[in-house]
């Protein structure tokens, strides 16, 4: 049981020590306020593309599984007529 615990916790130690020094350190950027206010004039534009966007792929995968849906429904009515 002491193996165990030891061998636990050199493990814990080991992994530790690799993510507290493995980090990447990202450079800082610092934002001027044009480029703030910018960003916050963009935000109801962002907005409704993404919005825009969302509604268009779920348009896009209902169709897409209606249609599987109607073969799959066309081929069963098929399997009972034909027997």
């Amino acid at each position: 049981m002491n193996k165990m615990k030891e061998t636990l916790m050199i493990t814990v130690a080991a992994l530790a020590f690799l993510t507290l020094t493995g980090m990447a350190k990202a450079d800082e950027k610092t934002y001027t306020p044009a480029e703030t206010i910018q960003a916050i004039k963009a935000i109801p534009t962002n907005i409704a593309s993404h919005i825009s966007n969302e509604v268009q792929e779920t348009k896009e995968y209902q169709a897409k599984s209606w249609a599987e849906m109607k073969a799959q429904w066309s081929a069963l009515k098929n399997k009972f007529i034909t027997q």
